[in-house]
C-alpha cells in the first residue's frame, strides 16, 4: 500500500488558512495535524481542536524531544507540528493536511525526503497587500499601539514572504480572493494528486486482472457471435 500524501498549507497570516482548511475538509477526506502553539486562543477556538495551546516552557521540551516536525517562532510565539501522527497516518496510506506558517514549511521540505515523506506545498496569497491589510485590521477587534506594531509586523513579514515564494519551490500557489474559488482550486488539487501513478499502482494491477467467470461468459458471447455471422474485431 502506497503511503498517504503531505498537503503543506501555508501563506501569510490573516491570508485565510484556516477558512480554507476547514471548508477544502468539508469536500475531501483529509487528516488534519493539529499545530502546537504558544500564544494564546482566539475567540472561538478550542484545545485539541484547532491548536494543542502550550505554555512555552512545555513546548521547548518537546522539540528539545525531537518531537516535531517543524517548529518555528512567529511574532514571539512559538508554533510547531507533532510528528508522531502526522508519520502514522501517513503509514497508513492516509493524506495528511498541514496548515502551518512558512518558516515552518520550508523546514518540511527540507526534512520530508529524509523522511521518506511525499510532501505536496500550498502557498495560499491574499489578492493584494492591501486587502490583507484590511483582514487583519477586522479580525483585531479593537486597536491599541501593541495590535498596531503587530500588525506592521505580520505586513512586513507577509510581503518577504509573498516576494520569495516562486524562489521558495513551493509546488502551487492559490489566491484566497473568492473563498469558493479558492477552496474549488485546493479540491482539484488533492484530488488530481491522488491520481498520479505511483498513487494509483493498485489500479494499474487491477486493470490486468482477467476475471475466470467473466472470460468464460465472454468466450461463450464470442462464439454465439461467430456462429450468428457476428463481427468479431
Amino acid at each position: 500500500m502506497a503511503k498517504g500524501t503531505l498537503f503543506v498549507m501555508t501563506g501569510a497570516s490573516g491570508v485565510g488558512k484556516g477558512t480554507l482548511r476547514a471548508r477544502l475538509m468539508e469536500r475531501v477526506k483529509l487528516y488534519y495535524s493539529i499545530s502546537m502553539t504558544t500564544r494564546p486562543p482566539r475567540p472561538g477556538e478550542r484545545h485539541g481542536v484547532d491548536y494543542w495551546f502550550v505554555d512555552r516552557e512545555r513546548f521547548l521540551a518537546l522539540r528539545e524531544q525531537g518531537a516535531f516536525l517543524e517548529s518555528a517562532e512567529y511574532v514571539g510565539r512559538f508554533y510547531g507540528t507533532p510528528r508522531a501522527p502526522v508519520e502514522r497516518h501517513l503509514a497508513k496510506g492516509e493524506d495528511v493536511l498541514l496548515e502551518i506558517e512558512v518558516e515552518g514549511a520550508k523546514q518540511v521540505k527540507a526534512r520530508a525526503p529524509e523522511l521518506g515523506i511525499h510532501a505536496v506545498f500550498l502557498f495560499v496569497v491574499p489578492p493584494s497587500l492591501s486587502e490583507l491589510r484590511r483582514r487583519l485590521l477586522f479580525r483585531s477587534g479593537h486597536l491599541d499601539e501593541a495590535k498596531l506594531r503587530e500588525i506592521e509586523a505580520r505586513l512586513a513579514r507577509a510581503e518577504r514572504e509573498i516576494a520569495e515564494a516562486g524562489e521558495l519551490g513551493f509546488d502551487y500557489v492559490v489566491v484566497n480572493d473568492v473563498l469558493e474559488e479558492a477552496v474549488a482550486a485546493l479540491d482539484r488539487i488533492v484530488r488530481s494528486e491522488r491520481l498520479k501513478a505511483y498513487r494509483q499502482q493498485e489500479a494499474l494491477a487491477r486493470a490486468l486482472v482477467r476475471h475466470p467467470e467473466l472470460e468464460a461468459e465472454l468466450d461463450e458471447m464470442e462464439r454465439w457471435m461467430v456462429d450468428r455471422g457476428g463481427t468479431r474485431d
